[in-house]
């Protein structure tokens, strides 16, 4: 009878976690899982994985099995230690025993000399035990500002990494149809359920989380659900006052400077921002005043004048 190094089949240290050991078994069965697999002998090694599994999962299981020592390799000729009781059986908390030989049957001679039970079953009723919900995969979407804003629906090729059916991961395209809501914020996570890896064994596949991108705009940008809008004035307008109008994502709106407006000022727009559950975010417009150049020599005295008319330093706290 030949020794059967679980540790080794696993790919895993003597000192992994259980954790470790859980992730090991995840991968490896769904490379050699026979619904999937077309790697030599994979029903065999799929085999030796269960009941690798099956002992080290369990840390009672692991203990005992432990006790044969570690100077055993994998396919040595082994018997079993003088004193090992090879009907040994572990028990649950309810008293309840772990292996029964229905669930563990179709094992190797070593695992039964050790735990005492026979094959049962076969093999292929032993894969079928063996369930994987599929990997979620992400992606990022781009949409304008005012997709964001109003609502879309967006048609998407996207590249999704599936496994063929010897274990190998291979990049495939998928056409998926998304409505993205009005309000939809930048870096915005939305869930599109089983659209994700391939389950294994009937199990569902996985999700597809998409991550909104917002693209620049021309003229607006975006914190949060306010829209921010840099608005340039004459030095006449910001002077004495005006009526002008501003463009908003929902159209044109009047806005009314006020005599003695500055550069910076932050003029809010209420609920003119992107839509939102509880409520919308506002628009804020900024005034920076833009001053024309004095083209003529009739400009140029314009602005002699006014130099004469009205003496200003904006720099006279420097003094």
């Amino acid at each position: 009878m030949e020794y059967k190094d679980y540790y080794a089949v696993l790919d895993v240290s003597r000192s992994a976690s259980q954790d470790d050991i859980k992730r090991a078994y995840r991968r490896l069965a769904r490379k050699y899982h026979p619904d999937v697999s077309k790697e030599p002998q994979a029903e065999e090694k799929f085999k030796n994985l269960q009941e690798a599994y099956e002992v080290l999962k369990d840390p009672e299981k692991r203990t005992a099995y432990d006790q044969l020592g570690s100077n055993w390799k994998q396919g040595q000729e082994f018997k079993t230690p003088p004193g090992w009781d090879g009907n040994v059986r572990f028990h649950t908390a309810q008293g309840n025993s772990a292996f029964t030989e229905n669930d563990m049957g179709g094992f190797s001679d070593f695992f039964a000399n050790l735990f005492g039970h026979s094959q049962t079953r076969s093999h292929r009723e032993d894969f079928g035990r063996f369930r994987q919900r599929g990997n979620d995969d992400r992606a990022k979407i781009n949409i304008s500002l005012e997709d964001a804003f109003r609502g879309t629906t967006k048609t998407l090729q996207l590249q999704i990494p599936e496994m063929d059916p010897s274990g190998q991961i291979h990049q495939v395209v998928r056409t998926i149809k998304v409505n993205i809501p009005p309000g939809t914020i930048q870096g915005q996570q939305m869930r599109l359920a089983n659209q994700g890896g391939q389950g294994i064994g009937g199990a569902p596949a996985g999700d597809l989380y998409l991550e909104i991108e917002i693209q620049p705009h021309p003229l607006f940008s975006l914190k949060g659900r306010d829209i921010y809008l840099t608005l340039p004035v004459t030095p006449w307008e910001a002077a004495l006052g005006a009526d002008i109008k501003i463009p908003t994502l929902a159209g044109r709106v009047g806005l009314k400077l006020v005599p003695g407006s500055i550069a910076g000022q932050k003029l809010r727009l209420k609920g003119r921002g992107l839509p939102g559950k509880l409520e919308p975010g506002d628009q804020y417009a900024i005034l920076q005043i833009e001053t024309p150049l004095a083209k003529t020599d009739e400009q140029r005295q314009l602005y002699e004048k006014m130099a004469q008319m009205m003496p200003f330093n904006p720099r006279k706290d420097w003094l």
